[in-house]
């Protein structure tokens, strides 16, 4: 019997937990997901299944041999993607979980310009601050800012998490007061809060000299951080804003940034934003050329 037809079907079998279901699914027979497992078990001299008149569970034997066969089957369809793919558009699905605020940052272009290029991907984004499993969620990979030491994940730098405080002209304008240590408790504040952040005080950093400041009250705070860069852009108050947020607006001249020379510590979120992928994804193609423009695009602004 076919090795890969007999792997399909076992895995099917463990997956749906009875012969007869795991066949309709597959448009087999039962009795040839039974021989199809039949033959697994004598070439590997083990019971993969134990059966009973009511139920059957796999062995211990049959939880190790199922990961193998599921791996090996992805694998080859893996393989089978990339070679279709060799002298062709790309295809298929790409999916993909980030923060909310990637999305107008940058993540909202680059998803354009990729569906622009390559018309016969179907792309799948999720905008969540919940991180969730790249195997249990089926996503092609991740980005994130923020802790990567997860095992089964290739973690790759895209963009230093530099942290600037900004505020626009015409709240400085309206305030009237000069930023500065002595004087950034009267300053009207917008503050992002986050269960991973800190919400007592912040990390300054002046000549490698390491300085501890308490938080100010804010005037005004959310959990949404697009809605508070809305507000800073509208001149309500000062704003702890990474670049590769606050890059366009500098430019523009929307933002100015303030007390510039402090370096101020990113605190939970880690000093790099990252592209995280599962090890077997390393060399998908429609994977590798997201990542590719993705890199090209922060380096165009400026902040790769």
């Amino acid at each position: 019997m076919d090795k890969l037809s007999a792997l399909t079907m076992f895995v099917a079998t463990a997956e749906f937990g009875s012969f007869s279901r795991a066949a309709e699914q597959l448009g087999k027979t039962p009795s040839a997901l039974t021989k199809a497992v039949g033959h697994l078990e004598t070439e590997l001299g083990t019971r993969l299944f134990e059966r009973t008149t009511r139920r059957m569970a796999l062995t211990e034997a049959g939880q190790i041999y199922l990961e193998g066969a599921r791996q090996a089957l992805m694998q080859l369809q893996l393989a089978g993607e990339e070679l279709d793919q060799l002298h062709h558009e790309l295809r298929g699905s790409l999916r993909l979980i980030a923060p909310p605020s990637f999305g107008p940052a940058f993540l909202n272009e680059v998803c354009c310009r990729f569906m622009d290029a390559h018309p016969q991907v179907r792309l799948e984004v999720h905008l969540n601050d919940t991180f969730l499993d790249l195997i249990d969620g089926g996503y092609d990979l991740a980005l994130r800012d923020g802790p990567t030491d997860l095992p089964g994940l290739i973690a790759r730098p895209l963009t230093e998490n530099r942290i600037l405080l900004c505020c626009s002209p015409a709240y400085l304008e309206r305030k009237g007061l000069e930023v500065s240590l002595e004087t950034y408790l009267q300053h009207d504040w917008l503050i992002f809060r986050h269960p991973v952040l800190n919400r007592h005080f912040w990390w300054l950093r002046l000549d490698g000299e390491r300085i501890r400041v308490p938080q100010p009250v804010p005037k005004l705070a959310s959990d949404n951080f697009d809605f508070l860069l809305t507000c800073l852009l509208a001149g309500h108050g000062l704003q702890i804003v990474p670049q590769w947020s606050a890059a366009p607006y500098l430019a523009s001249g929307q933002l100015v940034r303030v007390l510039p020379e402090y370096e101020m510590e990113p605190d939970a979120f880690g000093p790099w934003v990252h592209v995280l992928y599962l090890a077997h994804r390393r060399r998908t193609r429609k994977v590798r050329v997201f990542i590719e423009m993705l890199e090209g695009y922060l380096r165009e602004r400026g902040i790769a």
